[in-house]
Parts: C-alpha cells; sequence; structure tokens
C-alpha cells in the first residue's frame, strides 16, 4: 500500500504523541490507586483532580462539576437514567413511585427549580436522529413507563424549535439534544433548546461527543444541565469520557460500589486515562479555532470537488451549520459498503455513517429521518478530517472516489436503465 489515508476522525481519532508521554508515568511511576493514602496515590489523586479543572475551564463549568466515566455511552446512559430515577421512575426491582423536585435552589445558582407535582414527571423529548446510545437507552426506558416523543428534523437534519416546543407536556421533565450530529455533521441550536427548557422549568441534555474539543461551549451561557464527551475524539485515549451535572441537580449514582467521583461513580479511576484525556482537552481547546478554519477550508474544498465532478451526487447536512471537519455524501446507484471497501483497497478509510452501526444492513436512521430514500441512504459516505489531512490527501481521495463511483456506476442496471431514460 502506497499511502493511508485517514479520514474517518468522526469514528475515532489518532491518539497525539503529547498525550501518549503525558499519560505514561501514570502506567509505570505514578500508578498508586487514586484513593491511597500514600504518595504515590496522592500524586495519581492529585493528576485526576488536575485533569478535572482543565476539562471544567473549557466548557465554562466549576470541576466538583465534572464526573469521569468510561466514555461517552456510558455519560449518556447516567444522564437519561438517573433522570428517569429522579423524576419517579423507580431503579430495577422497586416498585415504588416517587415525585421529587429536580434541583435545590440555592442563594446565588443557576438554573431553574421544579417543585413538586401532584403528577408524576414521566415524559423525554429527543430527536430522531440521536446516537444510539441516547435512542436505545430511551427504549429502555420507555419499557419502564416513560413515554419519548422523538421530534422530526428538517432536511438539513436541523430540530424546529417550534415543534419542540408544542412537544413539551406539564410531565416533561427532560429534553436530550445532541450538539452535533455524529453522521452529518449538523449542529443544533443549543442555546436556544436551552433557554426553552429553562424556561419550562425541564431538565436539558446535550450529547456533544462531536462537539466537545471542536467547537466553543459554555454550558452557563447555553442553559445545559447535563452535558457527554468522549476523549478519543479529539486526540486522546479511548475508554474515557465525562458527564457534566450542574451543581444544584440531585443527579444518582449510575455505578454503586465505592466512594470514587464523590459517591457518584463507584471503580478506580483510571488515571492514565483521565491524565491523557486533559491533555487532549487542553490541547484541542488551545488550537481550536486555528485547527476549525484550517478544516473548514479544506472541507469546503472537498464538499465543492465532490459536487462539481461527480453527478447525481447529494451532500447531507446544512452546508454552512455543519462540523468543520465533517462531510457526507449520497451517490446514486452505488452501495456505501462497496465504495467503502474499494476506498480501503486504495488505503483510504471513510465511513457510511455511525461506527456503531458497521455491519447493519438497515440504512441510516439519521438519513432517513432527513427525507432519504432507502436507495440515497444505503449510498452515502462520510469523510471526517483531522488537523493533519492536507489538500493533496484530498485530491487524492476525490479523484480514487471518482474513478470508484464511475466503475460502480458502469456495473449497475440501474444507472443503465436512467441513462437510457435521459
Amino acid at each position: 500500500m502506497d499511502k493511508f489515508i485517514y479520514l474517518d476522525n468522526a469514528a475515532t481519532t489518532k491518539t497525539s504523541a503529547s498525550v501518549v508521554e503525558a499519560m505514561l508515568p501514570y502506567f509505570t511511576e505514578y500508578y498508586g490507586n487514586a484513593s491511597g493514602i500514600y504518595s504515590i496515590g496522592v500524586k495519581s489523586r492529585e493528576a485526576v483532580n488536575e485533569s478535572r479543572r482543565i476539562i471544567a475551564a473549557t466548557i465554562g463549568a466549576r470541576p466538583e462539576e465534572i464526573y469521569f466515566t468510561a466514555g461517552g455511552t456510558e455519560s449518556d446512559n447516567w444522564a437519561l437514567k438517573a433522570a428517569a430515577e429522579m423524576a419517579g421512575i423507580p431503579p430495577p426491582g422497586d416498585d415504588s413511585r416517587r415525585t421529587e423536585g429536580f434541583k435545590v435552589s440555592k442563594p446565588g445558582d443557576p438554573g431553574i427549580n421544579v417543585k413538586n407535582e401532584s403528577h408524576r414527571k414521566n415524559h423525554i423529548i429527543t430527536t430522531k436522529i440521536e446516537h444510539h446510545a441516547i435512542l436505545h437507552t430511551c427504549e429502555y426506558l420507555e419499557k419502564r413507563g416513560i413515554q419519548v416523543t422523538y421530534l422530526n428534523v428538517d432536511e438539513n437534519g436541523i430540530v424546529k424549535l417550534e415543534e419542540l416546543k408544542k412537544a413539551i407536556r406539564p410531565e416533561t421533565f427532560l429534553i436530550s439534544v445532541m450538539f452535533a450530529n455524529n453522521e452529518i455533521g449538523t449542529l443544533q441550536p443549543i442555546r436556544e433548546i436551552g433557554e426553552i427548557a429553562q424556561e419550562h422549568g425541564i431538565l436539558f441534555h446535550t450529547d456533544a461527543v462531536q462537539a466537545y474539543g471542536q467547537l466553543p461551549i459554555d454550558v452557563e451561557e447555553m442553559h445545559v444541565d447535563l452535558m457527554s464527551a468522549s476523549a478519543h475524539k479529539l486526540n486522546g485515549p479511548k475508554g474515557v469520557g465525562f458527564l457534566y451535572i450542574r451543581r444544584n441537580l440531585r443527579l444518582g449514582s449510575f455505578i454503586h460500589g465505592g466512594a470514587q467521583e464523590r459517591r457518584r461513580r463507584a471503580g478506580t479511576e483510571n488515571v492514565p486515562g483521565i491524565v491523557g484525556f486533559g491533555q487532549a482537552a487542553k490541547e484541542a481547546c488551545e488550537s481550536m479555532i486555528q485547527r476549525a478554519e484550517q478544516e473548514r477550508v479544506l472541507r469546503d474544498y472537498l464538499i465543492d470537488r465532490i459536487l462539481r465532478e461527480i453527478p447525481y451526487t447529494r451532500l447531507n447536512g446544512h452546508r454552512e451549520k455543519r462540523l468543520p471537519n465533517n462531510a457526507n455524501f449520497s451517490f446514486q446507484f452505488i452501495e456505501g459498503e462497496t465504495l467503502l471497501i474499494m476506498l480501503d483497497m486504495e488505503g483510504i478509510c471513510g465511513s457510511s455513517g455511525s461506527a456503531c452501526t458497521t455491519g447493519s444492513l438497515d440504512p441510516s436512521h439519521v438519513l432517513l429521518a432527513i427525507g432519504l430514500p432507502d436507495d440515497l441512504a444505503h449510498g452515502s459516505l462520510r469523510l471526517t478530517l483531522s488537523a493533519e489531512t492536507t489538500r493533496e490527501e484530498i485530491d487524492i481521495t476525490v479523484d480514487t472516489i471518482k474513478r470508484i463511483v464511475e466503475r460502480l456506476r458502469s456495473m449497475s442496471p440501474q444507472y443503465e436503465d436512467f441513462c437510457r431514460r435521459q
């Protein structure tokens, strides 16, 4: 293989050398348990707390509002299931029902105070284009008596705020809308959604796994109560993430056991991973503006070449309101999986959508939600750039895609019939 071009950074990113360097001492030198009172345990605890401070500062939060997890999926599960328990759904094995306020009002605390209600809160609002970590958790909660409204999105994948407002009920306790879509890159109006949630006394959670480190985030200004993120999307290690929990929330534990993470998330801390996450977050946020502009220029160049040079091709997602490194296309008359295999044979890594659905024969739920027919949804390709992506790599990729699409269409009876009718 003469070349290797990696354009699947939405699935995962390469762990940077500086992140690996920061982690190494906590594998071999400062390997003590962060709960220990001996010196190497204290060193580990200090490193965890320093990463907590770094990450909190990147989103305008306080360190005590950051809870480390095993990744975005765990954070999403924790946010939704614990919010549902606060609302009144019993944990597994408990048939009781309780009605509690969500927040504790304290002088000077931001946020809302949900008063006790005579009815049980049992309604969540989310969207049809969420990551499966949200959608499958909602399905689980529906089996336990929670009602879920799955909002439609427009042709670009954006939530309609008026439809969101209409979906709110007296029993609604949570709105969960992702910050940026992992497949088509579309950005949601997070600040406006947060304002709506606050106005109605509803918790607001956002899955920011794709957005964190790519876009500026301020949880106070955006009225976010809960936020999920993951290290391996921003050149950090796999297996570590965080959940931001606004300080006046009575959110229960998700993993029970020891007293780690202020008794809310038991288990010995992944100190090397947390240190790596802190280093990756620091680097990503310091380079964000310059890197985003660099990626945006290359992304637009990629999009322009593909749409101009390959007929019967569609860009999925909003043209401007999208992640700076994301481009998602649908090619008519071909199968996306075949295109991916042939690109891999040429040393080019892309994706047909979410890495969590690889191997599925079903078309992308995101592409179906924005109105694509099955054949176009099956012919999709997601390319996601990094700071290391070059213009030369984009040119090689576009030229290769052109050649492969032309070859596949030449073997397609549907394309032959289409051309005959023109």
